[in-house]
Order: C-alpha cells, then structure tokens, then sequence
C-alpha cells in the first residue's frame, strides 16, 4: 500500500501579497476552484492501492488544513503539527516513524502541497514506475522532464545512457546559470528537482540513521512525546526544536548510494514565482492571464489578479499585478523572485501584511477588518453553523456587536441573551463573554472595539471548543 503524505508547512513569500505566513499558497485556490493543498491530496487518490493521507503542517495552520480535508470528503487523515520549521528531512521522518508502526510493509510517496500537475496520468505512470524499486528498498525520487533551460530550479543528474525505467543517481545540482540550463538540457541527462519522493519508511529511517542521526534522534522523542489535541497530532516541541533543519535531498539522497531517479512529463510546475502561475495558466489571444475583477486595453503577456475591487491597467507588457484588500503588488514579470525582498522589508518594519490577509480565518469562521483608527477598530464576523469563539475577556477595550444575518447566542457574565437581525448588544471592559452560533445557517455581525488597546493578544480565554486556551 502507498501511505500519501503530504508536506504543508511553506510559507510561499514569492507568491506575496496572495500568499501570506498564516495562509500560504498551499492552502489557497490559486489554480482552479480546489487550493493546491486539495489538489494534492485528490491527486494522490487516483493512484491504485493509496491508503489514507498523512499531512504535516504548521500548528498555526492546523484547523485551516483541517477544514480543507473535510470540503473534499477526506477521512481517516492524519494531521501532524510541526511546532517549528524544520525543512523536508525532518518532517518526512516524523511521518516515516508513524507509519513504519502503523503501516509496516507499506510506501510513504512524499509530496509538497504546493505543485501543480496537469497531466494525472503521467503522474499516476510515473508513481507506479517507481513502485518496484521502492518496495525493493530504493529511495526513489521524480526528476520532472525539462522543457526549457530553467534557472529557477535545482536539478538532478543521473548517468550517461542509463535505462528506466528507474535510474540510478548521479548528483543534485544547484540552480544554474542560463548557459548551464542550456547544456543540461542539451545533454538529457539531466531532469528538474520535483521534490517528490518513493520509499519505504524502514529504508528512509535506515538512511537517516547512517547520514543523520541527529535528525531521526530528535524526531524520534517528538513523536514519542507527542500528545493527541482534538483530530491533531502535536509533536513535542521541546525535542523536535533540537533537530537540524535539513531537506531530504541534503540529509539523505546526496549521501546514500540507494538513490533512484524515475523520470516524469507530467506538466508540472512548483508554482515558485508569480511568473510560473502565468505559464500554467490558460492565456487571452494577448497572452494574459487575468482573474477577478479586471479591465486591460493594450496589455500584452501579463498576470493581472483582483479580489477586492476593480483592477484596470493599460500599455503593461510582461508585467505582474496582484491586489488584495490591504495590498496591491505591481511587479516585472522577469524580477518576481524578488518579491521576497518587499516581504523582508514589510518583517524588518513589523507590517502584519507579511503575516495575514485584512480576512483572518479562525476554527469558528472568520474576521475582516474593515476600519480602523485611533482608539477604535470595526471588523466583520463570520461564525460557521454551530461554531462558538471561546469564553473570554478584554482589559484593554469594549465591544459593541451587531447582528446584521443569522442568530446569536451571547454570553455576558452571568446571563444569556439571544440576539437576531438588527439587534445588539453591549460587552464592557472586563466582562466575561461568549458568541455562538447554534443554528444551521452562517452568522454575520459587526464589532466595532473601543479602547486604548486593540491588539489581539489582549484576550483572556477561560473556555475553548478548540484547544486554545
């Protein structure tokens, strides 16, 4: 059986101002109605003989992971948290220690949450090329075939005149140079780096073992400390801080001598760069991809993306523009790699812009802020059907809430008040409160927050449906 395990915890900076530290592009729809992360997982199911999806995330996305695996009908998942980036190597041990108890015998197929793959049964083809010889004990990895002398990725060489349909590894090669692309392309012995993986999960320990034992060391005591929370799996935090931060290509595939290359065509892109969701776009007669709300005259070759309002632009050629509701990002198509330098600036200058969307997605729903200023902010809520926010308190402002759709169930203090459309209700500083929604359709409402503090943090939870206390 071929155990999926799907690896979650990027955070996909280049992909800025869409893609954000606490809703990254895996977890976004940005090709198609699914987010890349559903994508992957309804992927991985087309092959024969997959048993159930193991995903390991960040703990700060886990109930977004979550809700994403329930919209697609997935069942039986396991959610692995990682209490802090550690790179590919360790995550992929933490799923290999798991499932090497609970699936011995079985393949672990490692896959980013954060591909695109257009072309299923090439994909599919490729898996099962490179069954036998993981079953045989091989650490298999999916070179993509290139297609153009790409200098945005790493590749893998495997040797002169080798025959599939598995073969052996030669070297991994950093991103090259343009004049390097062109030779490894010309050679054919040379493929893309996918980041995709086929192994056993006693094979892999056995190589981490001899080339990293410090890694497999400290993820053995975070899984062995880790503690149940609701439908999560939490690694203990103290031990998994202590391993290395290493991708499996480094910890692993550049050292054992039992790595296998099996080659894939499947139209397939890591989606690095807003350039690359371009390229896998369907374009006008004009070469544009645009999506949302967008007006273009005289626009050639370019990626225009809207969610919030009208976006209209003339004369662009080869050009990138992405608004959202706090950002607009206005980007050459050839420099959108450095997109990372805007995100390091917003950091260094501590903007939340970085961090989250004006939309905040919480376990009962959601939160918009839609004005703000000097001792006041107003923000838009949505609490999901039969949701409830936690029982807390504020020290630093009041709230006042208005019910424009749906019933509300509040708790102040001691008493219980119903509230339905175009009623309201007032929560001093210090009062304990509680909002739940217990009827079957979504509830919305406005906070408007009053204080001389209106950061987040300025909350006191005493009771929470979601372990966040």
């Amino acid at each position: 059986m071929i155990m999926p395990v799907i690896l979650s915890g990027g955070a996909g900076t280049r992909l800025w101002p869409l893609s954000r530290a606490m809703y990254p592009k895996q977890l976004l729809p940005l090709f198609g109605e699914n987010t890349m992360l559903q994508d992957t997982v309804l992927r991985a199911e087309s092959i024969e003989g997959i048993g159930p999806v193991t995903c390991v995330c960040n703990d700060e996305h886990r109930f977004l992971v979550a809700e994403q695996l329930r919209q697609i009908d997935v069942v039986g998942a396991s959610i692995i948290l990682e209490p802090f980036g550690r790179n590919t190597a360790p995550a992929a041990a933490v799923a290999a220690l798991m499932l090497a108890d609970k699936h011995p015998g079985s393949l672990m197929l490692i896959m980013p949450a954060d591909h695109v793959i257009l072309d299923q049964q090439a994909f599919t083809d490729a898996i099962e090329s490179g069954r036998k010889a993981a079953e045989a004990g091989k650490l298999v990895t999916f070179g993509i075939v290139p297609n153009a002398p790409e200098t945005g990725y790493g590749y893998i060489r495997v040797p002169s005149g080798s025959h599939g349909p598995a073969f052996p590894m030669a070297e991994f090669v950093e991103k090259p140079t343009f004049e390097k692309a062109v030779s490894y392309l010309e050679s054919g012995d040379y493929f893309w780096n996918s980041g995709m993986f086929l192994f056993r999960p006693d094979a892999y320990l056995a190589e981490l073992e001899s080339s990293a034992p410090d890694i497999l060391a400290a993820c053995r005591k975070a899984v062995e400390a880790a503690q149940s929370d609701l439908d999560f799996l939490r690694l203990d935090a103290d031990a998994f801080k202590t391993s290395p931060s290493d991708s499996i290509d480094y910890a692993v595939m550049e050292k054992t001598s039992k790595a296998m290359v099996v080659p894939m065509d499947a139209e397939w892109s890591d989606v690095g760069a807003w350039s690359s969701l371009w390229e896998v776009h369907d374009r006008d007669e004009e070469g544009n991809v645009t999506r949302g709300d967008v007006l273009v005259h005289g626009v050639h070759n370019s990626y225009l993306h809207s969610t919030s309002r009208l976006v209209a632009a003339v004369g662009l050629e080869n050009h990138i523009v992405v608004e959202t509701a706090d950002a607009v990002l206005v980007a050459s198509k050839d420099r959108v790699q450095d997109v990372k330098a805007i995100v390091e600036k917003l950091r260094s200058e501590k903007r939340e812009e970085p961090l989250i969307h004006r939309r905040v997605y919480r376990p009962w729903g959601s939160y918009e802020t839609v004005d703000e200023g000097e001792r006041f902010k107003v923000k838009r809520i949505t609490v999901k059907p039969g949701a409830a926010l936690s029982m807390q308190l504020h020290h630093k402002r009041a709230e006042h809430w208005i019910v424009v759709k749906g019933t509300a169930v509040v708790t102040l203090d001691d008493r219980q008040v119903n509230l339905v459309e175009n009623e309201s209700i007032y929560i001093p500083v210090e009062a304990c409160h509680r909002l739940e929604n217990r009827a079957e359709e979504p509830l919305e409402l406005i906070e408007v927050q009053s204080g001389e503090y209106l950061g987040e943090d300025d909350i006191v939870r005493f009771e929470d449906n979601y372990g966040r206390l």
